[in-house]
């Protein structure tokens, strides 16, 4: 209240180490992330990191590093202790990953933490557990070099801050990108990642960064990589760019490391972007991975405890050499895609480190390589009978199919009839307007009454499949169409973990998913009429916007977020129909409830009048 005295009280060092902690963990991401930064700052060039129930319940991290001295222990688990720095100045020349001091006390004040290290000077190994900052353990045992890691019931003694995480397999996908990006930042490291049981990855650790592309990103991308090598006053830079052919909608494939550190820069990001400006759509980003060294003073990497920010002392060179460098190697390469009908399935036998000095079996791995993508059929926009449907150039048999799936849209009456004063929207103006042709390849001219109508031909096709999938989905009644062969897509972690949860939403919409293994999967089957676009395309655009904006509410609201996608497969612009294409296409647009913008938001038809015409030329003042 106010005017009374407040009472000042001195907080307890529980009380002090769980408010600290929750600046360092606020998920399990940042568990591992510490742990595995601090498995590489002690020289391991094997690591294993395995999550259950999206790290809530358990987390490991296993390495064949130094280890940790019998003596030191103890003090390791204290606030503000590290082996990284000594004073204040060693800030501004920091290389190592971990250096706060701050990670496995802040770790230990809100979990159940076992550690099993041993130096390799040292005959037997020690075990040591704490809990919410308490020690509870500690004796001598036989381990292996190296240390383990083992983080139980993350934020048991804190339920405020566990209520407020996200789904197991949210936080899930948030580790395995963690751990995707620690591949790639050190492919000289072999990484192991397990989650739920399952080994979602596992590199070699040959130091070949496109054998990491290769077991992330999968064979379609890493066919596409353009070597990418500069070095100046500034920087220097080694790695991949993605060939145009393979860019996505968000950012999430823009990976670049500073001195190791996986990290984001507006700068660099910019200076990446404007390289790959003439080459790429509105709205489309472009794949690359690449490795940055600079020296430690002209970069500051204190910006933010998680230490995913950094500035740059000299951005304003950086990004110009940097951009200009990108554009002259792609403008130097051919970028014609290359299109394989077949690929035969190989088998790559790669040697890998020993990643798991805490399990007793240690077995080498034999990594197969994905199976091939396979070449879709390659689709023309028809229109038969009147109906609107997608001409394969191959299966020709399955036209009659796809018309009856169609036949239930016809609609009797339309619900709107009073935008336009001449009721050009009835069943009898049918018999009164007139077609007078395409322009432009892309506008169908109509003549009624006293009165031009243009209908955006493209607009005009992507709001009656758009229509057509609400009803459908409205019903529960989508019409599915068989992809032969399938179409085969390779995931990053955080993609699969998307993938599961709303399969049950995509399963609903049309398309039928199979796991194909490896990190792949096989598209069998995809809605009627999104049938003909891109097919893999398609589906990564859609894990691309569920990746930025995840969907809450009802299936029907996710469903039709998805049906907005039918655009993909509309009929272009620049693309002729003849009158009976075009005539069909009109009469459906005209059945629906609202004809008059695509679910974009663009016009899909515009009328000027008789009067406004002859005002032009002059023959009414």
């Amino acid at each position: 209240m106010r005017g009374i005295m407040p009472v000042i009280n001195l907080l307890s060092q529980s009380t002090v180490d769980k408010i600290a902690a929750g600046e360092v963990v606020e998920r399990p991401l940042n568990v591992v992330k510490e742990l595995t930064e601090n498995a590489i700052d002690a020289g391991a060039n094997a690591i294993t990191a395995e999550i259950k129930d999206g790290g809530i319940s358990l987390i490991r991290v296993t390495d064949n590093g130094c280890g940790i001295e019998k003596e030191q222990i103890k003090r390791a688990f204290l606030r503000h202790a590290t082996s990284k720095i000594t004073s204040i100045e060693d800030l501004n020349y920091v290389e190592s990953l971990g250096f706060r001091g701050e990670a496995l006390s802040s770790i230990a004040a809100v979990s159940q933490v076992e550690v099993i290290t041993k130096t390799k000077e040292e005959l037997t190994g020690i075990r040591y557990a704490i809990a919410g900052g308490k020690e509870e353990e500690l004796e001598e045992i036989g381990a292996p070099n190296g240390t383990t890691f083992l983080v139980h019931n993350l934020f048991f003694n804190t339920p405020v801050r566990k209520k407020f995480l996200k789904q197991p397999q949210t936080e899930g996908s948030y580790v395995s990108d963690m751990m995707e990006h620690l591949a790639l930042s050190h492919p000289d490291i072999s990484v192991k990642f397990i989650q739920n049981g399952q080994v979602k990855f596992h590199t070699s650790g040959n130091g070949s960064l496109r054998e990491v592309i290769y077991r992330i990103y999968g064979k379609d991308i890493t066919e596409a990589l353009v070597p990418f090598e500069m070095e100046n006053e500034n920087f220097k830079v080694k790695g991949f760019l993605g060939k145009p052919e393979i860019n996505r909608s968000n950012r999430n494939f823009e990976t670049y490391f500073v001195n190791g550190r996986y990290v984001k820069n507006d700068i660099i990001t910019k200076a990446m972007e404007e390289g790959y400006r003439a080459y790429l759509m509105q709205h489309k980003f472009p794949f690359f991975v690449l490795h940055f060294t600079m020296a430690p003073e002209q970069i500051d990497v204190n910006v933010h405890p998680s230490k995913m920010e950094i500035r740059l002392i000299r951005g304003s060179e950086i990004y110009e050499q940097l951009s200009k460098e990108v554009q002259n190697q792609l403008h130097e390469t051919e970028l014609i895609p290359d299109i394989k009908l077949s690929v035969e399935k190989t088998a790559v036998s790669v040697p890998l480190k020993t990643p798991e000095p805490f399990e007793t079996r240690r077995s080498a791995m034999l990594l197969e390589e994905e199976a091939p993508a396979y070449a879709g059929s390659q689709i023309t926009n028809k229109i038969i009978g009147g109906k609107i449907t997608d001409n394969l150039s191959r299966n020709e048999g399955i036209h009659a199919n796809i018309i009856k799936a169609e036949e239930h849209i016809l609609v009797e009456k339309p619900a709107q009839l009073n935008l336009f004063e001449e009721k050009f929207l009835t069943r009898e103006a049918k018999e009164e307007y007139r077609i007078l042709g395409q322009i432009f390849d892309t506008y169908w001219l109509i003549a009624f009454h006293d009165k031009l109508f243009i209908i955006d031909q493209h607009a005009a096709h992507e709001k009656v499949k758009y229509e057509r999938l609400v009803k459908e989905l409205e019903a529960k009644a989508v019409a599915s169409q068989m992809i032969n062969p399938p179409v085969i897509v390779t995931l990053t972690g955080r993609e699969e973990n998307l993938l599961k949860e709303y399969l049950k939403y995509f399963e609903e919409f049309g398309f039928e998913i199979e796991d194909f293994g490896g990190g792949s999967y096989a598209i069998r089957s995809m809605p009627v009429d999104l049938y003909g676009c891109n097919e893999k395309e398609l589906f990564t655009d859609i894990l691309d916007e569920l990746a930025d904006n995840p969907l809450k509410g009802t299936p029907e609201v996710i469903l039709q977020k998805l049906a907005s996608m039918a655009c993909k497969s509309a009929v272009k612009g620049n693309n002729r129909l003849d009158f009976k294409e075009a005539a069909a296409l009109i009469d459906e647009l005209l059945t629906l409830e609202n004809p008059y913008h695509c679910p974009h938001g663009r016009p899909t038809i515009i009328s000027m009048s008789k009067y406004e015409i002859e005002k032009k030329f002059k023959r009414i003042i």
